[in-house]
């Protein structure tokens, strides 16, 4: 791996009231658009276990993710360390492509050697294509028995099976007034094709490789390598939402991805594979606006102690 020049900057130079320091490390001091994380770490020092938190592309910033939710300042109070990236590839990464995975290895054995953790409990986390990016990092950690595997996964309303999402955004197109178009998922379309190098029907074997998961991949050959690692899904699938304020029904929305790829988990014996759904809890900030695919339908102190649990 080639070594990086560093540049840490301390964000707030003391150490921080409520328990925490943070400082943001540029990987490459001629690039500050990428490749770079903010590291939130205990205000003792003692690091007990690490946790990585990926962001998804929608407003992406190294800060949103601190704005979103509470889940680092609560796991620095308990003795972890909370890495929040933007890999090599950028805010607009796909996740579960060869080059993000890349980076995201790359990162994190930088992070155990950066900050000595060695045999430490490694969790790893993401909102959105993070989670997507989290879970394909978490089966190819087994798969090819990389040095650092996490203890525990989850992953926050991800998209986990590209066919599935491909068919189902161009069934949106097809069914929305060409006069008020979409812009998102006519740009995920076309960012779908050119990640695998084509549609379903003309190379779905690039769709069974790189998606964390494939409802018509009878093999199961993306989950088989979690059948012993504990993964915890989070949802808030309001369909009501979806309808009325988007015009997508369950097909668009990615709880039927996160539902089957649970229960074919479970059938393959893994009992830590689990799915949490909740109500009434999505909202992004700033400015507390309602959406179901939001950062704040994860409860803090649920989830650390869940992963804690797996150790």
């Amino acid at each position: 791996m080639q070594k990086n020049v560093y540049l840490v900057l301390t964000l707030f130079v003391c150490q921080l009231s409520f328990g925490q320091k943070i400082e943001k490390v540029y990987l490459d001091a001629r690039d500050s658009s990428a490749n770079m994380y903010i590291a939130v770490a205990p205000e003792s020092g003692r690091i007990d276990a690490f946790m990585f938190l990926l962001d998804g592309f929608e407003n992406y910033s190294l800060q949103n993710i601190l704005v979103q939710t509470d889940l680092p300042r609560r796991a620095s109070e308990l003795g972890i360390l909370t890495i929040m990236p933007i890999l090599k590839t950028g805010p607009l990464y796909f996740g579960s492509d060869k080059a993000s995975q890349q980076s995201l290895k790359e990162m994190i054995e930088g992070v155990v050697s950066k900050y000595q953790l060695k045999g430490k409990a490694f969790y790893i986390g993401g909102f959105s294509i993070g989670g997507t990016c989290v879970v394909k990092y978490a089966e190819l950690a087994v798969q090819k028995n990389y040095p650092v595997k996490p203890k525990a996964v989850f992953a926050v309303d991800p998209p986990l099976d590209w066919e599935r999402y491909y068919f189902a955004a161009k069934r949106v197109v097809r069914l929305t007034d060409p006069s008020k178009g979409n812009a998102e998922v006519t740009y995920m379309i076309d960012r779908i094709r050119k990640e695998m190098g084509g549609s379903p029907e003309t190379i779905r074997a690039n769709y069974y490789t790189d998606s964390p998961y494939s409802y018509s991949d009878t093999t199961q050959t993306a989950i088989k390598p979690l059948a012993r690692t504990p993964v915890m899904i989070i949802s808030e699938p309001d369909i009501q939402w979806w309808l009325s304020q988007r015009g997508y029904d369950f097909s668009f929305i990615n709880i039927a991805d996160q539902a089957a790829m649970i229960n074919e988990l479970q059938k393959l014996g893994n009992q830590q594979a689990i799915l949490v759904t909740t109500t009434g809890k999505g909202f992004r900030q700033p400015g507390n606006s309602r959406h179901p695919h939001s950062w704040s339908i994860v409860d803090p102190e649920k989830t650390i102690k869940w992963l804690q649990s797996q150790n």
